[in-house]
């Protein structure tokens, strides 16, 4: 029979919330869709229970499923059925309060990359100057000036002072702070924090190349020409949230499109791949398609291949391999 009170528990109460008031954390290496307007919550508490929390697009239900029993799931009334000894009337009175006033919801916010002075970033980045030509790049990289001012790369790399290339990072809020890459020099921006570097993204791209570096992605782009591609770095080892921010890259990547990995082949790339695949197996996707695709020699990255190459006038035609 419908009961109009538990509609509205099921409906308006946000269930990843709820969980959270109960000890349950959200996994950010294995929820998908954060930052979009249907998240997948995959939650853990601290004993041994997982579960994933999403919100139903038919009829708008918040509802969960439990990874360690498979009849464990349904709504928030389920998930208080399994988890509490309270009957009916009890989870009437405590779901009462969260559809109430004494306990407002708190909406989901995505996971936000902590910054110290982005203004202070954005302000010096401003100054930078645009460059039609790059001589560390072209020079010591090998990488064309006809990649570096293609329309997929154009305005994604400046030029300071010095001559040293600067990568901006980009965040959800704009731009979060940038690398510097030089002759044996590597720094990033005072007051800023790591988020992602990215190609400019075009409606009907069908493949999305996910490396360690900028340059090793300019890299790869240079011997893997492909106008349907776009590209991301996060200049290192990545933290929770530049994870959560691939995690929205490759879900927002359209229908049928392949994720590859193009991390260097050592323990750090494989271990990044590893996290990218796992990613990719957890979007609730299964039209995207995922390669990883490492330079053949150990302990290398892709602008150490582009680099064993002679100075190409164009982009260098390799085959690629899965």
């Amino acid at each position: 029979m419908f009961d109009p009170e538990l509609e509205l528990f099921k409906r308006n109460i946000d269930l990843h919330a709820f969980a959270e008031s109960l000890g349950y954390r959200v996994d950010l290496r294995e929820s998908w869709g954060l930052r979009t307007s249907r998240p997948h919550f995959v939650m853990r508490d601290g004993r041994n229970d997982k579960i994933t929390v999403a919100q139903d697009p038919g009829d708008g239900h918040w509802i969960y499923t439990s990874d360690r029993d498979p009849r464990d799931n349904g709504s928030i009334i389920d998930f208080l059925q399994h988890r509490t000894s309270e009957n009916l009337g009890h989870i009437r009175k405590r779901l009462r309060a969260w559809a109430g006033s004494s306990l407002p919801l708190t909406p989901w916010v995505p996971p936000a990359v902590p910054w110290k002075d982005r203004e202070t970033v954005q302000q010096e980045y401003g100054r930078m100057k645009l460059a039609n030509r790059q001589p560390y790049l072209e020079g010591e990289r090998r990488i064309p000036a006809t990649v570096l001012t293609s329309a997929r790369f154009a305005g994604r790399i400046r030029i300071d002072e010095r001559g040293a290339a600067i990568f901006p990072h980009f965040d959800a809020a704009g731009l979060a702070g940038f690398e510097r890459k030089n002759a044996g020099f590597t720094g990033f921006s005072t007051g800023g924090t790591k988020a992602l570097w990215e190609s400019h993204d075009l409606p009907d791209d069908a493949e999305l190349v996910i490396a360690e570096s900028a340059i090793d992605a300019l890299s790869y782009a240079t011997l893997f020409p492909s106008p349907r591609c776009r590209y991301r770095s996060v200049g290192g080892n990545p933290s929770e949230a530049q994870l959560a921010m691939l995690q929205v890259a490759i879900t927002d990547m359209p229908h049928g499109s392949a994720i590859i990995a193009a991390t260097d082949n050592d323990p750090p790339g494989r271990k990044l791949a590893a996290t990218l695949g796992t990613i990719v197996l957890n979007a609730n996707r299964p039209d995207l398609t995922f390669r990883l695709h490492t330079p053949p020699q150990v302990g290398s990255d892709w602008n150490d291949v582009l680099k064993s190459h002679p100075l190409p006038t164009a982009p260098l035609p390799l085959k690629r391999t899965p």
